[in-house]
């Protein structure tokens, strides 16, 4: 007859390791986002303000590179999501991932809209000027406040 010690040390394995696993993680919580189907026709009013220098010449490559997928002052389309959104904020999509999107794409994580392609040929300047940009509307349209996260702008 084999002992029971194996069946048990299988027991606490399967069963109480992973609960008391999750019950160390549950203190900590994720902020949630609200996010859309992918589709829209209503796009929200964003604020432009004054912008810096760098951030004009980030708009202007954002115009000719973004708008088509990102919308006018990054409010979004039908075929891609606001740049203008808590989603975005710096403390959860930092500059790095502006950054990544750009240089490697990026699967589809937050909305329906699909896989974002990378952008081949934009220089580490435009890239830095578009999330200046970018970094200038979401502060402007209270997405954060002040410098109370770094940016490159």
């Amino acid at each position: 007859m084999l002992s029971p010690f194996p069946y048990r040390w299988a027991l606490f394995v399967i069963a109480v390791l992973p609960a008391a696993l999750l019950a160390g993680c549950s203190g900590a919580v994720a902020p949630e986002y609200e996010t859309g189907s992918g589709a829209t026709d209503v796009q929200p009013a964003i604020v432009v303000p004054a912008l810096s220098e760098q951030a004009v010449a980030g708009q202007q490559v954002f115009n000719t590179t973004c708008v088509l997928c990102h919308g006018v002052n990054a409010a979004g389309t039908n075929q891609g999501p606001p740049l203008v959104h808590k989603i975005y904020e710096p403390g959860h999509h930092a500059d790095f991932s502006f950054r990544n999107a750009v240089g490697q794409g990026v699967p589809a994580h937050h909305w329906n809209f699909g896989n974002m392609p990378p952008v081949p040929g934009m220089s580490e300047e435009s890239v830095e000027d578009i999330i200046c940009y970018v970094r200038e509307l979401q502060r402007a349209n209270g997405i954060f406040a002040g410098d109370a996260v770094p940016t490159v702008c």
